[in-house]
Formats: structure tokens, sequence, C-alpha cells
């Protein structure tokens, strides 16, 4: 077991004060059999009236009025975890679905709803066809399959930080060959729907002790990865930008059918159209 604390600071500025629209806040960190919450301590700055609430996918949304103008705006939150996964995972998959193809049950299939449907044009069929060369017999072994998927997706995109807000497509993702994390994340999960798969995408953190992880900063930083529903396993997390499985280095804040509904920090301001000058995060993560 590993005790973290994960301290993340995002900063708004502004060439003069502005008002601010309510601020929808993704900070909290999911609890599961795996991890624990110990604390979350959430404070905005200038002072602002915080209300909480639960998704539709159960993640822990915090809502912030800020009353005030002000020419910067700072939300922070320290969070201290215990995460317990293993680092090698055994999964134990349902006998019905251990070989692919394989049929969801009639409840399961009616519950992923949303989550097993393409949800970005590929009229030509261009990532459905990517996808499917990675089955290479019929049947093939269901966990074999997703972890080369996986790994293909960082073998055919390059890594590269991306400070720009929005994702790209995945369709977009392929044909420059370069993404982020969550544009990795959202091409394996595409991938993964396109071959019948329950999958969703997830936002949180990943911790690096050993500073080698990519797409990490220090010993940890904001990450995006996937998780896919496998019959007797349930959710198993696929990190394709560090072509990995299971969640030993990964504190998960938010589950999400699209990578725009787990974005961290989400508002809006009041005020001359120059006036915006930038954002900055930190994160933290210590042991």
């Amino acid at each position: 077991m590993i005790a973290l604390r994960i301290h993340h600071r995002t900063t708004y500025r502004y060439r003069q004060p502005v008002a601010f629209g309510p601020h929808r806040l993704m900070l909290r960190p999911r609890e599961s059999r795996d991890l624990r919450l110990v604390s979350n301590d959430l404070t905005v700055s200038p002072s602002a009236s915080v209300t909480w609430a639960q998704d539709v996918f159960g993640n822990a949304i915090a809502t912030a009025v800020i009353p005030t103008m002000a020419d910067t705006l700072v939300i922070e939150a320290v969070s201290t975890v215990s995460l317990d996964a293993a680092a090698w995972p055994v999964f134990d998959i349902a006998a019905s679905a251990i070989s692919y193809p394989f049929q969801y049950s009639e409840d399961e299939w009616t519950d992923l709803g949303a989550l097993t449907v393409q949800h970005h044009p590929d009229p030509a069929g261009r990532l459905r066809n990517w996808a499917r060369a990675f089955i290479l017999s019929d049947p093939t072994d269901t966990l074999a399959l997703l972890k080369d998927l996986s790994a293909g997706v960082a073998t055919a995109v390059a890594y590269q930080s991306r400070e720009l807000e929005g994702t790209q497509t995945p369709n977009e993702t392929l044909d420059r060959g370069w993404g982020s994390c969550r544009d990795f994340a959202l091409l394996f999960v595409e991938a993964a729907r396109c071959l019948g798969f329950g999958a969703r995408i997830v936002s949180g953190y990943v911790f690096d002790p050993d500073q080698i992880a990519t797409g990490s900063a220090g010993a940890g930083s904001t990450h995006a990865w996937a998780e896919v529903f496998v019959p007797g396993a349930g959710w198993i997390s696929f990190d394709p930008t560090n072509r990995s499985i299971g969640g030993s280095n990964l504190v998960p804040v938010a589950v999400a059918r699209d990578i725009r509904q787990a974005m961290p920090v989400a508002g809006s301001f009041v005020g001359k159209g120059d006036a915006y000058l930038g954002m900055s995060v930190e994160v933290i993560v210590s042991w």
C-alpha cells in the first residue's frame, strides 16, 4: 500500500478584474477497492461558495460560485490517498469472455449503452479497419487483443505534450502521428468500441516515483487513460501512453463517456476581450 499526497493548483490570470461564472470542478479522487481517499481539501481564491453533487457516472462534482471580481483565480485541491493496486494484476475473466468475439449479457449491453458506440465520425471505416487489424485469429484471446491494441496506439502515435485545450479526433491522431495522453486515450477507447467493447475515458493522476513514465512531470502529473469492461474482471485499466495495464500507478478522479465530461476545471468569466492572460497548472505528487 502506498500513501500519496496530491497537490493540484490551477491559476488563471487576467489583465484587469473580471467577473466569474460558476466553475465546475472535478478534483476529488474516486474511491474503489484499490484506492481509499483519506482526505480532500478544496480551496478557491477569491473565496467561493462550493456545493457538491455526483454526476451520472458517480464522479464527485464541486460547483464554485465566486461572488467577487478579481484579476487572479486560484483553485487548489490537496488530496491524500492510499493506493493498493497490484503491479502485476491477474484478471478473473469470465469463461464466456476469455475468447474474442464474445457477447455481453443483455443487462450488460443495456447498461453499457453509449459506452459501446463510436462517438467520432469514421465515414470511410478507417479507424474500424485499423482496430480490426489487431485481431490475429478468430477466435482470439480477449486480453491479448486489448493489450495489443493499447501497444498499437503507442506504436502508431508519438507522444507530444500539448497545452492547448481540446482533444484530437481518433482519425486526426492517426493522420498526424502524434498526440498527448488524452489523444492516446481517446484513440484507444474509440478503437475498442469499434470492436464491440464497452470502454470509457479516465482522467486523474499518474504516480511516477522513478520519473520514467511518458507524459509525466516529476513524480506525478495529471493524466488520461482508459478502461474497458470485460465480464468477470469488470473495468480493466489500460494506459496506452505507457503501454501499461492495471492501476498500480494511477489515481482516477473521473470516468466518462467522452473526454469533455472529465475536465478538471471548467468555467467562464465576463470581462474585456483581451482580459485573459493565461492559465498555469501545477501538480505535485509526494509520498
